[in-house]
């Protein structure tokens, strides 16, 4: 009997379908015995199927954006501009496999030449996240299929829907169907995926529980390359007397984009002492006037719900846990309808906990701190097992230099929020988050590894020393 995985609109709780789940061994081996013909499928053919894809996303794009906003719950403008990226992907990854993945060679002293060539892993699983459910998997399939792998992709068993469009836009643009294979399942499935002894690599975007327990499972397979992706516990530090509305823009883009659910988002807020009372006030003001709703509801929201109702529910109990641990409320998190998963962006004020958990909040909980100097400041930044994003806000360049230079993370920005990071750049971290395999344009790093020739026309050789006569 077949066995189906149903999905659900978060916002009001509605079927949007039930697919077949699908089984690990046989979609790894229709990857592999795809992947003779598609590596030999010279890389101009691979690009200009590529920019068909694109346009393909691009003609279906209302649908798309649709279905992206009634299954994740994010409104359907944050929706659209997924569907942007996923085709913007396409031009920025040929343009990085030419620059990171290129064919270069030089002439050598003596004759001959060295040679710099790249060569694809084989076949590569993608395990894909619910909140960038066509973007995030699409930033690792796009390069992995120039550079010449065939890709089994498994999304998110909250988000499989998106998963099944995504992989239908592929195959409508004539990437072959067995070059890019659809996994669907939950947990089973992807354990089953990542465990394979035919895959030759996993590229994984989610949370760093699974990519640690990905990391402990391949730590025996060098074999095999890992690229992992995992969360953050972002900081924002306010200082120096910028523009107070302003910065709190940015602050509540940082937070609330997504309703939270970014790995980039800010999730830790650190002021300057003498900035605190003014900043919270023009933080709450703007918070305050968030409209959250349904993703077309009109006028149109800045939050949907977060994935689902256990998300909320374990988010309700990590801001209760903090609560209890000696935070203060500053603006609470509800639940407006108590069956469905949206929430309210909510305020917390850390300072005087003696401990503060260092744990990704998944959702819109933003926890604020003071700091009596910048060296208290960045000390709190740093205080995180994570390092992906970090961003300062303040008018002095000499302040972002000693940011910069002192803060711990992959993306570092200067008035700008944690979150946004351009594809045309790479996009990592460090400690809890990633395995320093750092995507987006660097993405075709990973997707390919080099090899280097040295190569003459004919042979010659001498043994000038060490030889009886």
């Amino acid at each position: 009997m077949t066995e189906f995985l149903s999905t659900f609109e978060p916002a009001t709780g509605a079927l949007i379908a039930e697919l077949p789940v699908g089984d690990a061994h046989a979609e790894v081996a229709a990857a592999r015995a795809a992947w003779p013909g598609w590596t030999a499928t010279p890389l101009s053919e691979r690009v200009e199927t590529l920019r068909r894809f694109a346009e393909i996303v691009r003609d279906r794009a209302d649908a798309f954006a649709d279905l992206i906003a009634c299954e994740t719950g994010k409104p359907l403008w944050e929706a659209k501009t997924e569907v942007d990226t996923v085709v913007a992907k396409v031009a920025i990854s040929i343009t990085a496999q030419a620059e990171r993945a290129g064919e270069r060679a030089s002439e050598q002293p003596g004759g001959g030449r060295m040679a710099l060539r790249h060569r694809p892993h084989g076949v590569l699983a993608v395990l894909g996240p619910y909140n960038f459910p066509a973007h995030l998997p699409n930033g690792h399939i796009v390069p992995a299929l120039l550079a010449g792998n065939t890709v089994v992709f498994k999304p998110s068993e909250k988000t499989p829907a998106t998963g099944a469009f995504l992989i239908g836009c592929y195959h409508a643009a004539g990437v072959p169907e067995g070059v890019v294979r659809l996994l669907i399942g939950g947990p089973d499935q992807g354990r089953a995926l990542a465990g394979h002894d035919d895959i030759d690599g996993l590229l994984f975007t989610g949370s760093a529980r699974t990519g640690i327990a990905l990391n402990r499972q391949f730590a025996e397979r060098p074999e095999k390359i890992l690229a992992l992706e995992m969360g953050g516990n972002n900081p924002i530090i306010v200082w120096d007397d910028p523009d107070l509305d302003a910065a709190a823009t940015l602050i509540v883009q940082s937070a609330y984009t997504s309703a939270g659910q970014r790995c980039t988002a800010g999730r830790r807020l650190i002021v300057e002492d003498r900035l605190y009372d003014p900043l919270i006030a023009a933080l709450t003001r703007l918070t305050d006037r968030i409209i959250v709703g349904a993703p077309h509801d009109e006028p149109a929201p800045f939050m949907g719900p977060v994935i689902d109702n256990d998300a909320a529910e374990r988010l309700d109990m990590a801001f209760g846990k903090l609560v209890g641990m000696g935070a203060r409320v500053i603006r609470p998190l509800e639940r407006p309808v108590p069956d469905r998963p949206f929430l309210t962006p909510a305020i917390l004020d850390v300072t005087c906990m003696a401990e503060r958990p260092d744990d990704e909040l998944f959702g819109p909980v933003l926890q604020v701190s003071r700091a009596h100097d910048f060296a208290d400041a960045l000390a709190q930044a740093n205080a995180t097992r994570y390092g992906l994003s970090a961003s300062l806000i303040s008018p002095s360049r000499e302040r972002y230099e000693q940011f910069w230079t002192g803060i711990r993370a992959g993306i570092v920005n200067w008035n700008r929020p944690t979150n946004g990071a351009a594809s045309s750049a790479p996009f990592g971290g460090i400690g809890w988050s990633g395995n320093h395999r750092p995507s987006a344009y660097y993405a075709a790093d990973y997707c390919a590894y080099p090899v280097a020739s040295a190569e003459v026309e004919q042979a010659a050789a001498s043994i000038p020393i060490g030889l009886r006569g």
